[in-house]
């Protein structure tokens, strides 16, 4: 309860006497003898004093009111004056403070002028080994090193080459100010160059920045009952570290198991994986690493390789399927058929090496499944796709890129609108050999309906045409998946057989034939004046009745 003369002041102080006001003010900011300490209340008088011309009162505020009671004023944009005046008479703790308001103003733009003020401040501060304040003014300039360019703006030769000085400056400025705070514990700022380091894979800068704080995570969560609840950066941080310390041949093997083995449980996939094939001794690319250190363990490899595959990681599977095919492992509850399967769901996820090896596994086994080309095509270009020379190498004595035939092209050029309207499946079949690169017969007897695998065309006329062979056309353009996808549909519910429409290989050679030969003479008679003929026409003509 308020004394006699604590209620005096505060009558005075609502009656608008500033030095009532300064008076409750400090009352409130240390605690008087009927008044507890409540520094929102304090700043409200000392505020009003300040008004009043106390000069006393902004410095109390700049010394004792922190910056989190500051942020919650309605009027925080008019203690920044208090703050500043604070500063200059010498309270460096002001600011900080000072700083903090003026830059943490996200509803309006920051005055230029104002912010390279509020930097100086902050700059004295980290200069007055104030550790926030280091950290701050390493992120403000580490901001300043990245700034945001409209598309449209357009800078000289002379002003980008002192816009990359300057950013370089800032960002050697900025990591000097963060390496300082930093060395001071502030655990943002070792995080944030733990970060850098990794970006630029300096392996010993990041171990000395992230392995304290990974120390103390691990040492946090490994008491806890749920390390599910884990945050992802704590368990990216805790994956890293561990991938640093395997990737250098770090002796510290306990540390490597309990950073992924705390990640992994708290659901992160890469660390799953990691903790996978550090169990099961190999790399990333699922090849053996020697290590007589430890021994393997490929039952907990298999169990955390599977977890990260079901979560998305193609990498796992792939490992999985090494590891199954890896002799003398002691799992004899895994078949080859279980190698394959997870072989194929790391094709599916994308894998490169396992799109190969899963196409060099169909194309080995073509005898026994006639579709098994088809497939092989099918991974071999997906691995080609990325970069896979081999698999480029492999494609190309297994199927052939679309090439134009010189007899259809000659054909379609004389398919003239009524041949297309009268006869629309010949000329279609005409029109798709001149785009793949189809022979007369491969062309007249393709079964439309079997003949489209998606990534490529199967040309397989064996059972109407002994002499033909089987073999794959490569679908590699827009183009091309167009042409044959509207000559399917056109083609769709009809027979291609013999018994179907077009009648049997005799009857369409015949009418290809007679088109050809009708389109010629049409030609000819276009291009050709009537002239009587020579002597040796009329000759030769009647020698054909004798």
């Amino acid at each position: 309860m308020a004394t006699r003369e604590e209620i005096r002041y505060i009558r005075a102080a609502r009656a608008g006497k500033a030095p009532a006001q300064l008076t409750l003010g400090k009352h409130y900011l240390f605690g008087g003898t009927g008044l507890k300490r409540n520094l929102t209340t304090s700043l409200y008088w000392l505020h009003r004093a300040a008004i009043g011309n106390e000069a006393e009162a902004w410095m109390l505020i700049g010394s004792h009111i922190p910056f989190e009671i500051a942020a919650q004023a309605p009027d925080r944009s008019r203690l920044c004056v208090w703050y500043e005046r604070a500063f200059q008479a010498g309270v460096i703790e002001a600011g900080l403070v000072w700083a903090k308001l003026v830059l943490s103003q996200a509803d309006e733009p920051i005055d230029q002028a104002l912010r390279l003020k509020a930097l100086k401040a902050l700059e004295a501060a980290a200069a007055a080994d104030i550790h926030e304040a280091q950290w701050l003014l390493a992120q403000q300039l580490g901001q300043a090193a990245q700034p945001a360019l409209e598309p449209q703006t357009r800078l000289s030769l002379v002003n980008l080459t002192e816009a990359n000085a300057s950013e370089a400056v800032a960002t050697k400025t900025a990591l000097k100010w963060a390496t300082l705070a930093a060395s001071n514990g502030v655990s943002p700022a070792q995080r944030a160059l733990a970060e850098h380091a990794w970006s630029i894979q300096d392996h010993s800068a990041f171990l000395h920045w992230s392995m304290p704080l990974a120390c103390e995570i691990a040492d946090h969560w490994s008491k806890s009952e749920s390390p599910l609840l884990m945050p992802d950066a704590d368990a990216i941080l805790l994956t890293r570290c561990a991938r640093v310390l395997i990737e250098t041949n770090d002796s510290r093997s306990i540390e490597v198991e309990r950073f992924l083995m705390l990640a992994a449980e708290a659901g992160n996939r890469d660390a799953r994986f990691r903790l996978g094939i550090w169990y099961g001794k190999l790399d990333e690319k699922g090849n053996p690493v020697a290590d007589s250190s430890r021994r393997s363990k490929y039952g907990k490899s298999i169990q955390w390789l599977t977890l990260a595959g079901e979560q998305g990681d193609a990498k796992a599977w792939y490992a999985l399927f090494k590891i199954c095919m890896k002799p003398n492992t002691g799992l004899s509850q895994h078949s080859l058929k279980d190698a394959y399967r997870y072989l194929e769901r790391a094709a599916e996820e994308g894998h490169g090496a396992a799109q190969f090896e899963s196409g060099m596994n169909a194309w080995r086994k073509r005898r026994s499944i006639d579709s098994n080309d088809v497939r092989a095509a099918y991974w071999l270009q997906k691995a080609a796709a990325q970069g896979n020379s081999e698999a480029l190498a492999r494609l190309k004595k297994i199927a052939s890129p679309a090439a134009p035939a010189t007899w259809a092209q000659a054909a379609r050029r004389k398919l003239s609108p009524d041949v297309i309207s009268a006869y629309p499946f010949l000329s279609a079949r005409i029109q798709l050999a001149a785009v793949f690169g189809l022979s007369r017969h491969e062309a007249l007897l393709l079964d439309l309906n079997t003949a489209d695998c998606g990534h490529c065309l199967l040309v397989d006329i064996r059972t109407l045409y002994a002499r033909s062979k089987r073999r794959l056309i490569l679908i590699q353009t827009g183009e091309e998946y167009l042409l044959l996808n509207a000559i399917v549909r056109q083609f769709a519910n009809i027979d291609c057989g013999p018994n179907g429409p077009e009648g049997n290989y005799r009857q369409r050679i015949y009418l290809l034939s007679k088109i050809l030969s009708a389109s010629s003479l049409k030609d000819k008679e276009k291009t050709k004046d009537r002239i009587t003929p020579s002597w040796q026409d009329e000759y030769a003509f009647r020698l054909k009745f004798i």
